[in-house]
């Protein structure tokens, strides 16, 4: 099942629910996925894009209340991972026995090295890796105010992106790639640093 569809699932969940607790839903799912280590299994793209499309289809509801509050949940649950990463390091992060976390851990390390910057924002868009990438900065001891503004970008493009993508293809069925175009230009940036960096080092 594709982020799309698994959007059109959601969106057939979260129409029944009243506005004020939908809002608060939402943004309890995005703070958690994003800063507690045990919820990088909640899906926020998908949640992301129905809640855009929920909000487009429903009178009772305001988008502008809808993306600040997800974008707030976004930041602050990234600070909330960075603190926790910088106070409690290493073992915080070994914390669970799993397998499977401790590769996606592992991973997540690595893309952190090798971008930097760029990783607190493109996370965003990765899976697991927006959960794990921000207490891993912590734990490198990533400059406070750097990562501030690679968190803040990030929360306005992944957060408030996908959410007005899914609000807009409501209407306007070619928007629907407006979030794959956001990830595809932080990607890039990625991929940028690197060979930059490389460069750099020869």
């Amino acid at each position: 099942m594709n982020t799309l569809e698994l959007a059109a699932s959601f969106d057939e969940r979260f129409s029944p629910i009243a506005p004020f607790l939908l809002y608060l839903l939402v943004w309890a799912i995005v703070f958690l996925e994003t800063g507690i280590l045990v919820a990088f299994w909640l899906p926020g793209d998908s949640i992301l894009f129905s809640a855009g499309l929920v909000a487009a289809a429903r009178d009772d509801m305001n988008i502008a209340i809808l993306v600040s509050g997800i974008f707030l949940a976004a930041f602050v649950g990234d600070q909330f991972g960075y603190v926790t990463g910088r106070k409690f390091g290493r073992p915080y992060l070994e914390k669970s026995q799993s397998p499977r976390v401790a590769r996606m851990v592992a991973r997540a390390e690595v893309f952190y090295e090798k971008n930097g910057w760029w990783a607190v924002s493109a996370a965003r868009f990765f899976p697991w890796f927006r959960t794990f990438i921000p207490p891993i900065a912590g734990t490198a001891k990533m400059p406070y105010y750097k990562f501030l503004s690679a968190n803040a970008v990030g929360a306005l493009a992944w957060g408030v992106g996908i959410t007005m993508a899914g609000y807009f293809s409501a209407t306007i069925p070619v928007v629907k790639t407006f979030s794959y175009a956001i990830a595809a230009f932080f990607i890039g940036g990625s991929i940028i640093s690197i060979i930059w960096r490389r460069s750099r080092s020869h």
